[in-house]
């Protein structure tokens, strides 16, 4: 069906696949189909379509619970269902299309349990060049420029195919999809020459990837095993360093890590290397509940501060309605939730003040901007992709990384413990990356920067209230249309 290959073309643009172009070119699709259709039509459409992005790049939720994947592909699509719903089938439907993704995107952010947004449209075009856009209205303005884009190519094939049927051109028709194109060309270069901060010092950096196999889960992997290969790999540093990164989860402990023996030891490798050393740790709490969390410790081998991870991952790190779904399933492989943390993400450290997102966070534009708005000069990303088989969550952190580069102006340095562990810049550019399970030290110098880009300013309402206004427009052309219509003898 139609719907489902567009639904499949966009999915082709997102990591690890990565062909920004069909990104375009199955929404341009997508929202073609909705020309003309009923509501009900609408609906399965964008179901369909929504499937067929979702259906592949949610595809490793299964691997953890085949029918919970499946109904929260079901989930993920039923946003795209509605906002087609929503698109009218007449004039307007273009710019309605536009608008009604862009909403459609924010809501899935948000909802349900704080949002889940992987494997969405912006990821797909992290790597093109619409990817600039982000950094004037984020990760929903590069949404919205990426339907821009589709529906000024839509416009384009329809008006050449009508001219070559000899057809007169419908002026009226093709203004949007000339403005669309104008505009998916001006917001990225107006990206490109935004202000994006400036740079204040140089910081030398070094990235610890233990290494390992993937594929497995921490009740699989010994907290004892993982540790040890972070401290192997820390020998790799050649130095000088000024902070050394690892990952998420690293250090797993049934209490606090003030006084732990892991701490001792950690802390050594922070007074053998002078530098300041932040790690992931995750301290239990009672029986019932643990805490995720990026440590720093200073240069003398003593703990200075900590940021406690806030956005935790739904059926992850914690279980909605815990009580009564075990009810029905086992739950013995989440048998914790986390508390969730309650900071901005930044960090002072003898390094500089530094802004933290763990893991999951790198998808949520809200919490590095809170991080960054804070004070944070550079952006880590600690995380752990060690349960995951393929590539797919890897690379779709990376695409993630170059976004949040985009929107805060920031450096970015992602660790993780079998990888990928990445270095880029503030434009997203990708410098290093790590090997997959090797054992591995990235050193790179980085820039701490300061200034606020559009984005840092003024959030998601700009896309926002452009997203409002063109689906409000669209409604209200198609509601013109009727009246008119109905008024007809």
């Amino acid at each position: 069906m139609p719907a489902l290959v567009a639904g499949l073309l966009t999915a082709m643009s997102v990591p690890p696949m990565g062909f920004w172009p069909l990104g375009i070119v199955g929404l341009a699709l997508l929202g073609a189909l909705l020309s003309g259709q009923r509501a009900r039509t609408r609906a399965l459409i964008g179901f369909l379509g929504g499937m067929g992005l979702y259906g592949v790049t949610i595809s490793w939720f299964t691997e953890f619970n085949f029918a919970g994947g499946v109904v929260a592909m079901m989930v993920e699509a039923a946003f795209l269902c509605v906002a087609a719903l929503v698109t009218p089938p007449g004039r307007g439907r273009r710019a309605g299309w536009v608008g009604a993704v862009v909403l459609q995107e924010w809501v899935r952010n948000h909802f349900p349990f704080g949002g889940v947004p992987l494997g969405g449209i912006s990821l797909g075009q992290a790597a093109g060049p619409l990817a600039p856009a982000a950094r004037i209205g984020g990760e929903l303005l590069l949404t919205g420029v990426t339907v821009l884009a589709a529906v000024g190519l839509e416009g384009l094939v329809v008006g050449a195919i009508r001219q070559k049927r000899g057809m007169l051109p419908v002026w009226s028709a093709a203004i949007f999809p000339a403005c669309a194109v104008v505009a998916a060309i001006a917001l990225p270069v107006a990206g490109i020459n935004a202000p994006g901060g400036r740079d204040v010092a140089s910081l030398r950096v070094a990235l610890v990837q233990g290494g390992g196999r993937r594929g497995l889960r921490a009740i699989d992997n010994p907290a004892s095993l993982v540790l040890a290969r972070q401290l192997a790999a820390s020998k790799l540093i050649r130095g000088p360093v000024d902070l050394i990164l690892w990952p998420e989860d690293v250090i797993a402990l049934q209490g606090p890590v003030v006084g732990s023996e892991a701490a001792v030891q950690v802390g050594q490798v922070a007074v053998a290397n002078h530098a300041v050393l932040l790690a992931g740790v995750t301290e239990d709490v009672g029986t019932d509940s643990f805490r995720n969390a990026e440590v720093v410790w200073d240069d003398r081998g003593q703990i200075s501060g900590r940021y406690d991870k806030v956005h935790r991952v739904p059926f992850g790190e914690y279980v909605p309605g815990r009580a009564l779904i075990s009810h029905f399933v086992s739950l013995s492989v989440i048998p914790r939730d986390a508390i969730a943390g309650h900071g901005t993400g930044e960090l002072p450290t003898q390094a500089g003040p530094v802004g933290i997102v763990i893991s999951f966070e790198i998808f949520f534009s809200g919490r590095a901007r809170s991080a960054i708005g804070a004070g944070g000069q550079v952006l880590l990303a600690p995380t752990n992709t060690a349960s995951y088989r393929n590539t797919q969550v890897a690379t779709a952190e990376i695409a993630a990384d170059r976004i949040r580069a985009w929107e805060t102006g920031r450096d970015v340095l992602m660790a993780a413990p079998t990888g990928f562990s990445a270095v880029l810049d503030s434009r997203g550019h990708l410098l290093e990356r790590s090997r997959l399970g090797a054992e591995q030290v990235l050193e790179a110098t980085v820039h701490r920067r300061t200034g606020r880009t559009p984005y840092l300013r003024w959030g998601d309402v700009p896309a926002l209230a452009g997203a409002g206004l063109l689906i409000g427009g669209a409604v209200a052309l198609s509601l013109l249309d009727r009246s008119v219509n109905s008024g007809k003898p």
